[in-house]
């Protein structure tokens, strides 16, 4: 077992746990936004796979993310390079997911793009140290580990409390 198993496992989970919680919700679900400084659990859903989506294909692959390449943006029609971090709140409160399925779609294929990458990258390339804006340098696989994993499922816990807000039984 290597690192990349665990990363690997990791992504994988993240994927399957996103789509679970998000199944079954309607729009107006999706979209409410719970008094005080928190967003919606379609902005949580949107973040997740943004993030991955950017990491795994701007950052490393060096290639447009798929939110632009499969022309997610305009589906959405949501802002081009935004993806949440650093987004003004009240921006983010304010952001509409227009159709659940497709949401889905793009958490799978953007998740499940970075699962492909860490499979087909050399150890020793996940070790190469990237910058990370706003976090700093650290190597690619720690990327992976920190923004990716454990901030993914850091907002899968937003998106449980959210749920758990509306009366509506989580699935983890």
């Amino acid at each position: 077992m290597d690192i990349r198993d665990i990363l690997v496992d990791g992504i994988e989970q993240l994927s399957d746990w996103l789509d679970d919680n998000l199944d079954g919700l309607t729009l107006e679900q999706v979209n409410w936004c719970p008094d005080g400084r928190t967003v919606s659990i379609g902005f949580h859903a949107w973040h997740i796979t943004r993030t991955a989506d950017n990491i795994t294909n701007f950052v490393f692959r060096k290639q447009p993310p798929i939110w632009l390449s499969e022309g997610y943006q305009e589906k959405f029609d949501l802002p081009k390079n935004p993806q949440g971090t650093g987004m003004p709140l009240e921006d983010a409160r304010q952001l509409v997911i227009s159709d659940l399925g497709l949401l889905r779609e793009y958490g799978r294929k953007a998740l499940a793009a970075s699962v492909d990458y860490v499979k087909s990258t050399p150890v020793e390339t996940l070790a190469e140290i990237q910058m990370v804006k706003p976090l700093g340098e650290m190597p690619q696989w720690r990327v992976y580990r920190q923004v990716i994993m454990t901030h993914g499922f850091m907002h899968l816990g937003e998106i449980n409390t959210n749920k758990g807000l509306q009366g509506i039984q989580f699935s983890i």
